[in-house]
């Protein structure tokens, strides 16, 4: 019989886990928390504008519609241009290109150049200027010092950067250029103001809102946790000092709070981190410090003490475990939290500074065009904070549920067998 109960002994979080998985909205939630921390770790690797920040800006292509599809021809930068590591790329946004590409209505070859007609963003063809481009500077790097030969056989010889002079065939050339250098670009989710691709805008957005979430998070709990805990525990004038602060901090508006600090602090990327971080560890320590003043009564605690564990050992390892419950909820709903602030500050202008992408700057960037028949260029950055908001939400209000001590009882008990 023993064996038995092993089988059906398991821990509260085991519990509280499979009551999470019960709860469909919940894990909605976390599957699209999941799809956009994919998003955001991969990065520049599956956004069709890798570059840093997707800032590739091509004005001819302003404001095109969903579903827009262009020619485009790349040509190779004349300098040389390392190809980093991913981890790199991940905390940069992205890498510079090695090409340049400019889109085209039609094109022709001509000896060794090739005679191209810029696209001009209209939709009558014929309509551009014409410009001859050299084959060999759409394929390599060439070296602009030295001049270009023709032998008269249909060969070209010229000098590339880092290798030295090539001689190659214009043919063999125009092929290379047709199959590698010319291709049909589709701007699924259409283009911004500046021409540059939305989808990929939204999708290095998700960097910004997860980022600032977790950090804030982290550094609310940090806090929260360490003045909670001390105060809880502690009591007396320590308890007392602490919820001064507590309450003085609480008295002050969040995004009044929030604007002060990020205006001592500076505008940028990280500085919001620190602004947002600062403003929310108040309620997470209001939090701790109630669930630590109910332990801290437990008789277990009284066991500790007369063992004579230290009092950072009773609270590190024995109080703490018993109130992350709770904390773990209110992480979920401050990270929602903190996506609202973060794109509320970039909304007003002292957010993240362009050209990095933000959510909240992309509706400030495009609410003109509400009323002009581009009203999903402000409307999609709203639906992406929309829902990455309320998955946060759902997934703590189903932490919240699946964490209740009573169900979690009634469902470990309901699933060891009678005697």
């Amino acid at each position: 019989m023993s064996n038995k109960k092993d089988k059906y002994s398991h821990s509260l979080s085991f519990y509280a886990w499979q009551k999470l998985k019960k709860n469909k909205i919940a894990v909605f939630g976390i599957l699209v928390i999941a799809i956009a921390a994919c998003i955001t770790i991969l990065g520049s690797l599956i956004r069709p504008d890798f570059t840093v920040n997707s800032n590739t800006q091509i004005l001819e292509l302003a404001k095109k519609n969903p579903g827009f599809e262009v020619e485009m021809i790349r040509y190779r930068k004349n300098k040389d241009i390392e190809r980093p590591s991913f981890i790199w790329r991940m905390m940069n946004g992205g890498r510079e290109d090695e090409y340049k590409s400019i889109p085209i209505y039609s094109y022709e070859f001509s000896g060794s150049d090739i005679i191209v007609e810029v696209y001009t963003g209209k939709n009558i063809e014929f309509t551009g200027k014409k410009i001859p481009l050299k084959l060999a500077d759409i394929i390599y790097s060439v070296d602009s010092n030295n001049k270009y030969s023709e032998d008269g056989q249909g060969n070209i010889s010229f000098y590339v950067l880092n290798e030295g002079k090539i001689t190659r065939s214009i043919t063999d050339l125009q092929k290379e250029v047709v199959s590698n250098h010319i291709y049909k670009k589709n701007y699924w989710l259409g283009t911004d103001q500046f021409g540059r691709d939305l989808q990929s805008r939204l999708m290095a957005g998700t960097l910004v809102s997860l980022s600032v979430g977790f950090i804030s998070v982290v550094i609310s709990l940090l806090i929260g946790i360490l003045l909670g805990s001390i105060g809880g525990y502690f009591r007396g004038w320590v308890d007392d000092a602490i919820m001064w602060v507590i309450n003085v901090v609480w008295s002050i508006p969040t995004l009044l709070l929030v604007i002060a600090i990020t205006f001592a602090l500076g505008k940028g990327f990280y500085q919001i981190f620190i602004a947002v971080g600062l403003t929310m560890w108040v309620e997470v320590a209001r939090v701790v410090r109630g669930q630590v003043m109910s332990v801290r009564e437990q008789e277990f605690i009284e066991a500790g003490k007369a063992l004579g564990f230290g009092n950072a050992r009773i609270v590190i390892r024995h109080v703490l475990p018993n109130v992350m419950g709770p904390v773990i909820v209110i992480s979920a709903a401050n990270f929602a939290s903190a996506i609202l602030i973060e794109a509320g500050l970039s909304y007003l202008g002292i957010g993240v500074q362009p050209p990095m992408a933000s959510w909240g700057r992309m509706i400030n960037e495009h609410q003109g065009f509400i009323t002009t028949g581009k009203a999903y260029l402000a409307i999609l950055p709203g639906i992406a904070i929309m829902i990455m908001v309320l998955s946060f939400m759902l997934v703590g209000n189903g932490l919240r549920d699946a964490l209740d001590t009573k169900s979690i009882e009634e469902g470990s008990s309901a699933n060891v067998p009678s005697q």
